[in-house]
């Protein structure tokens, strides 16, 4: 066919092309596109005012093509579908379109080839499958002819290439929020026989890994939207159809029929391939983000045992990409999430065994016997320096992450605790050091500096090699104590003190931990001398309040800090909701990626916290309130990392001087929105501000998420916690309250036979 103009009148009563210019909306010529048929390529002008349905509707009647318009589609040169959203943007980049079948034929097409399995085309249909399994007209007619089982079955028997497209296009299609709740527990089983596999190809595990990612989120409180996933970690029941059936149990139920899988995706990390090493954290992450009540002991204690955390240390020692460092540090928040929960998960030997075994081990370890009084009473913990035999009580403010320090300091080397410990009551009472004591004091002090104090989101946004070493550097911090106590001749009355030196210790040694290695830290530890500690420690005194340090005031603090945290969170989540322009840029990582047609973009998110919604423009311009003037969005759901500092403004918008071959310098405030395949938008924030305010609250949006990409956040909160706590303390002080170290509780109530009484208010 010749190519020329396309004529006529459409069914609707705006032509679809013409040969001048177009209506008011365009005000300007209308650019020509190509549209490649079968009978070969024509030139269109397209009014971009219609539908994309009214434009192929056009070309039928103009290309006297007989079939029903609805049997056709247009895709551009990467078929990527025409759809209303992009139209304009396709036709103002004359983008080179096709008329091809539409999303519904090419269903109904693959889903008889998936049938037919013949060999000569069945790899290429998959291919195809994977592309195209995202639209949602082709994946809703692909649904109604039951292509999820037909690619469940070829999923369970299939290998190699073909098996790597089959789960890919399972992933895709997962992406959707419905059609895919017909998932059994053997199906997840498959994928996890899959992944579990030393022999399977990294093409394969990277959509296993993904497929097994979401369907541990799709637990029903997930269904609601990003921001429900940390709201409980007992989700209530789905609704009937719903894919948000599943979650954490379903999925590590079959885990634990295949004991190597999670080993296997540790060991993943260590891997030189970055994406398969960024899809196993980011399963890590999500199981760490909605693991229940019922496994996570279990859970936890596997991933313990696994070196988990140093695997971690070691990715980030071994990569430079951007991208792994927001699931770096996604892990680190897991893991305070984890430790605080630990903090705050009371001993109690005569319930769990577990408990009991580690006490058992501690005091086996230490070499000391238990000793009758002559009150009848037997004195057995004492002697390793705790105040009473009630070990419920004695940890009540550490927790079970006292108790696993305790142990550990143990294991790291169980003769010289044995030693120290024998050495301690071979001392007279007062002189001795309590040893049990002092180790629970140093979790306090580890868990203050690092901010191990809510449940909330971790505030630190940067690496924390230090804090994932925490049972290590307790062992460092727990030795200093014993030897300060040695060297400065401490009594009993003389413990506060020598607490106060340990902190002041760990503040200098824990130092800019993102930069500094390992062996200082320890040399800190090792060799400074009690003179040193204590000069410097006086020196700090004059400059600090006493009172900051007491009990009941870390107390406060805490309640502050989450306080702070949520607040926080709130105002970034409202800077979304109220959208900012950015500059369009260009990752440095691809600095051959196509320059941005137009320079400016203005981002949104919905009120359902779902969507973001944006409009790309070539000059700022005033946006109304709502979504009417912001016609494309993203899905916040395929947002798999937000990568910082990584994109560069395009050479255009800078200078004109510089040169097209120059290399790209990567601006401070640029940021990334990535899925699994590539980058949904790379922007650059006008200030540092709007950058912190839309990092951080886009990170908070995603489900498995949880840390802060920026200082300024992260001081922030701080700040806002610090000026609380000042303005108790003023009230405090005005009043003339003393405010005691310690709060004693007094026995426990003989029988139950007791009950709380309402509290009375006069007003």
């Amino acid at each position: 066919m010749a190519s020329g103009n396309i004529n006529g009148e459409p069914s609707s009563s705006r032509p679809a092309a013409t040969n001048g210019t177009s209506g008011a909306k365009s005000g300007g010529l209308i650019p020509t596109n190509s549209v490649t048929t079968k009978d070969g390529v024509v030139k269109a002008r397209i009014d971009p005012t219609l539908s994309v349905s009214d434009v192929i509707k056009q070309l039928c009647v103009n290309l006297n093509i007989k079939e029903p318009s609805s049997n056709f589609a247009l895709r551009d040169e990467t078929d990527e579908l025409v759809t209303n959203d992009n139209l304009r943007k396709m036709i103002k980049t004359k983008a080179k379109l096709k008329l091809v079948n539409s999303p519904a034929i090419e269903a109904m097409e693959i889903s008889e080839k998936l049938l037919q399995r013949d060999e000569k085309t069945f790899r290429l249909t998959l291919f195809s499958l994977q592309k195209f399994i995202r639209e949602e007209q082709f994946a809703n007619e692909f649904l109604r002819r039951e292509g999820v089982r037909t690619l469940i079955d070829v999923i369970s028997t299939s290998y190699g290439n073909t098996l790597a497209y089959a789960l890919t296009a399972m992933q895709n299609l997962m992406e959707l929020d419905y059609g895919w709740a017909s998932l059994d527990s053997t199906f997840i089983f498959k994928v996890v026989q899959i992944l579990s596999s030393p022999s399977s190809l990294i093409n394969v595990c990277r959509p296993a890994t993904a497929i097994l990612k979401r369907l541990v989120e799709a637990d029903p409180v997930s269904a609601p939207g990003p921001l429900m996933a940390s709201s409980s970690r007992n989700p209530p029941a789905a609704p009937p159809g719903s894919v948000y059936r599943y979650g954490f149990d379903a999925v590590f139920e079959q885990m634990r029929k295949e004991q190597s899988l999670l080993e296997t995706v540790v060991s993943r990390l260590g891997t030189a391939d970055t994406a398969l090493a960024l899809n196993s954290v980011m399963l890590i992450n999500s199981l760490l983000a909605h693991a229940t009540d019922t496994w996570w002991e279990v859970f936890i204690a596997k991933l313990e045992r696994l070196n988990t955390r140093k695997a971690v240390i070691r990715l980030m020692s071994s990569h430079t990409v951007e991208d792994l460092t927001s699931c770096v540090l996604d892990f680190q928040g897991n893991m305070a999430r984890v430790t605080y929960r630990k903090k705050t998960t009371l001993v109690e030997p005569e319930v769990e065994d577990a408990h009991s075994a580690a006490l058992e081990y501690i005091w086996s370890n230490s070499g000391l016997q238990p000793e009758t009084l002559s009150d009848g009473d037997v004195m057995k913990w004492r002697k390793l320096g705790l105040d009473s035999e009630n070990l419920s009580h004695e940890f009540g403010e550490v927790g079970v992450l006292g108790l696993d320090c305790l142990r550990h300091f143990v294991q790291n080397d169980p003769d010289t605790f044995s030693k120290v410990a024998q050495e301690q009551v071979s001392r007279p009472l007062e002189r001795r050091c309590p040893l049990a004591k002092a180790s629970n004091e140093v979790v306090e002090l580890l868990s203050e500096y690092w901010g191990v104090l809510a449940p909330g989101y971790a505030t630190s946004p940067v690496f924390q090699p230090f804090f994932l070493n925490f049972y290590k550097v307790h062992a460092l911090a727990t030795n200093f104590f014993l030897r300060m106590w040695n060297e400065s001749g401490a009594a009993l009355d003389d413990f506060t003190r020598v607490v106060a030196l340990v902190r002041s210790q760990v503040k200098v040694a824990l130092r800019q931990e993102n930069v500094r290695p390992w062996h200082e830290m320890e040399q800190d530890f090792i060799d400074c001398e009690y003179r040193a500690v204590r000069d410097r420690q006086m020196k700090e005194l004059e400059e600090e309040d006493d009172l900051l340090s007491k009990i009941p005031v870390r107390n406060l603090r805490t309640k502050l800090y989450k306080e702070s945290k949520e607040f926080v969170r709130q105002q970034r989540i409202h800077c979304l909701l109220q959208g900012a322009w950015f500059m369009n840029a260009v990752p440095v990582s691809s600095p051959s990626a196509r320059k941005p047609t137009r320079p400016w973009r203005f981002m949104r998110l919905d009120q359902g916290l779902k969507y973001l919604h944006y409009v790309d423009s070539q000059v700022k311009f005033p946006v109304r309130n709502g979504l009417e003037d912001l016609p494309e969005r993203i899905d916040l759901s395929l947002i798999a990392e937000i990568a910082t500092g990584n994109c560069a403004a395009p050479a255009s918008t800078t200078r004109d001087d510089i040169s097209p071959h120059s290399p790209l310098i990567a601006s401070p405030l640029s940021f990334s929105l990535l899925t699994q395949e590539g980058s949904l938008a790379d922007q650059i924030a006008p200030d540092q501000s709007r950058w912190a305010d839309w990092t951080d609250g886009l990170n908070l949006l995603r489900r498995d998420s949880g840390h802060v990409a920026s200082q300024e956040t992260a001081d922030f909160i701080q700040a806002l916690t610090e000026i609380g706590l000042k303005v108790k303390l003023l009230d405090l002080s005005g009043d003339k309250v003393e405010i005691p170290s310690g709060l004693i509780a007094g026995p426990p109530p003989t029988n139950s036979d007791f009950f709380f009484s309402d509290l009375y208010d006069p007003q």
